[in-house]
């Protein structure tokens, strides 16, 4: 086997990434301290045409030289939106009938492998802050709460991570 060149690899150019039908999914991130963790999420989110990120209360925005590090440009390509309040995005997302998931870990949590996609939903995900996790104010407004299986000795997932994990399983769900 030989390892393809990127010039091989038949990636969207910016416009294209633009004007492509984007997976039905909008990643929420809320008070994100890492610049490298906003920007890995930027990465995933381009890897998988995300529909929209929201960066809320503490959460950095572009440009940031930091962000940037790890994002690689995914933060001219995927759609963003800064807001202050999580809130205020959730209510905001249920009101355009957006299925709104905290990803968290909570009783009555719906495990990740167990977890089914509707067809023609949109999906919304909510990601807490590294060390607090997603606020339970957050979590009383979401529709339900995913949890990512986890069998070792850790208690909790890099947020990057987490945000790749459960982007993915989504995505293949729904192709």
């Amino acid at each position: 086997m030989r390892k393809l060149a990127n010039v091989e690899l038949e990636r969207l150019n910016k416009e294209e990434f633009k004007e492509a039908e984007k997976t039905p999914i909008i990643v929420v991130l809320d008070d994100i301290r890492s610049l490298h963790n906003i920007g890995s999420v930027f990465r995933t989110a381009d890897a998988f045409l995300i529909e929209k990120i929201y960066l809320c209360g503490i959460t950095a925005v572009p440009p940031n030289k930091e962000i940037h590090k790890t994002a690689l440009g995914a933060t001219e390509t995927v759609t963003w939106e800064y807001a202050k309040d999580v809130l205020e995005v959730i209510k905001k997302l249920k009101e355009e009938n957006v299925a709104v998931f905290s990803i968290e870990q909570t009783e009555n949590a719906i495990m990740l492998n167990d977890f089914g996609v509707k067809p023609n939903e949109k999906y919304a995900l909510i990601f807490g802050n590294e060390v607090k996790g997603v606020s339970q104010e957050a979590i009383n407004l979401s529709e339900g709460v995913i949890e990512i299986p986890q069998l070792g000795s850790k208690h909790s997932l890099n947020i990057s991570v987490s945000a790749g994990i459960v982007i993915w399983d989504l995505f293949q769900k729904m192709e």
